[in-house]
């Protein structure tokens, strides 16, 4: 029988928002395998969360359902042990894959006489597997076991056609997106502008393009990022033949973001850093999310969410990307103006937590008492190399 297992629900006065569990054909799904099934408002530690056995998949499992995937993403961890490889399996949708620990390899093919692309990946390496391809995925190391975070859009897809037997292991063949030799899988590429070449859909603006980045937790290909204050950097990066994306945000020590609020279903898997996130639905109660690497959050559709770096290090988080058609579901409201709160506009006890939890660590805030009066105040921004985990 499945295991329902309530992840931490933290709040300001001690009792959480009541969790509201919608459901749809992949709960039933999920609650089908006998797989733990985690839920809540976030993870403390990927990396330790209760797994169960798989029979189908043969690998310990458990699937993570936080309150804001409504519906809408997919997010699961799969354990690897030393010196092991999974089954083979053929998968219908574009999946992203983070790797919580380990080192590892991954194989895909796109049909029985398609071409073979191998690569290596280790601990906060990112990469995608694309849809309808054969892969198998092996532990490298004979002495940890490899965790994986597995992100996908199968709620919604599952909700569309409801016959789980469509989405794996069927027999239609994609094409073969690999056959140039699998350099796909070798460098992200930079591109400016939406080059059509590189997108589907296109896009505009400046983002890297590929398979695989080998490591979130070191990467410093970043922009300047204005929007959100606090100085910080940014990276957004796509993915070939897909509509799957996904964005880094990067910020300097003892500082903290704007609160913000967006769609459903965007999961933030933590690279680096220590700190915590405030979600909150206007006007109720605030849950706390309290973070490291490895921690995992999603923000509910419509609810503001607040990011604080509470460390001595740049903290990073990793928001992998709802379909698109979610991710500005929220911001109409009734003017884009009230989907961020600025500095100067927040509530006095944001700041004073802050400052609280800093104390709490024998630091101080690096936030300028200008930026709580000049809405127009500019950040000072180290260079983008700086901002990587030590």
């Amino acid at each position: 029988m499945t295991q329902q297992v309530e992840a931490d629900t933290t709040s300001d006065d001690s009792v959480p928002p009541e969790l509201e569990v919608k459901e749809y054909t992949y709960d039933d799904w999920m609650a089908s395998t006998g797989v733990p099934i985690h839920r809540g408002y976030f993870i403390k530690d990927l990396r330790t969360v209760e797994l169960g056995w798989w029979e189908e998949r043969g690998c310990e499992s458990a699937f993570i359902q936080l309150v804001g995937q409504e519906g809408v993403t997919s997010a699961m961890v799969q354990e690897i042990p030393p010196g092991e490889t999974l089954p083979p399996l053929k998968f219908a949708l574009d999946e992203l894959v983070y790797v919580l620990q380990g080192h590892g390899v991954t194989t895909v093919w796109p049909g029985d006489n398609g071409s073979r692309t191998s690569f290596e990946w280790q601990p906060r390496s990112l990469f995608q597997v694309p849809h309808n391809y054969h892969h198998t995925m092996s532990n490298m190391r004979g002495d940890q076991p490899v965790r994986l975070l597995r992100y996908s859009y199968l709620p919604l897809a599952m909700s569309l056609n409801t016959d789980p037997s469509f989405f794996f292991n069927n027999r239609h063949e994609g094409e073969d997106f690999l056959s140039n030799g699998g350099q796909l899988y070798s460098e992200a590429k930079l591109v400016r502008d939406g080059d059509p070449s590189r997108t589907w859909g296109g896009r505009s603006g400046i983002f890297w393009y590929g398979n695989f980045f080998p490591d979130m937790g070191s990467w410093n290909k970043l922009n300047r990022s204005s929007r959100r204050g606090a100085g910080g950097h940014s990276v957004l990066m796509t993915f070939p033949n897909s509509e799957m994306s996904c964005h880094m945000s990067v910020f300097p020590s003892r500082t903290y973001k704007k609160a913000h609020r967006h769609g459903p279903g965007r999961v933030i898997v933590i690279p680096a850093g220590e700190g915590y996130s405030i979600l909150w639905e206007e006007g109720k109660r605030k849950v706390v999310a309290p973070w490291h690497e490895a921690s995992m959050f999603v923000p509910p559709g419509k609810w503001f969410h607040q990011h604080f770096n509470a460390g001595g290090t740049p903290a990073r988080y990793l928001a992998l990307h709802p379909p698109r058609q979610f991710r500005g579901h929220a911001e109409k409201v009734e003017d884009r103006a009230r989907d961020q709160i600025e500095y100067a506009d927040e509530d006095s006890s944001i700041r004073e937590r802050f400052e609280a939890e800093l104390d709490k660590r024998q630091l101080t805030s690096l936030m300028p008492d200008e930026v709580y009066r000049n809405r127009d105040f500019q950040w000072t921004y180290r260079d983008a190399e700086t901002q990587a985990a030590p």
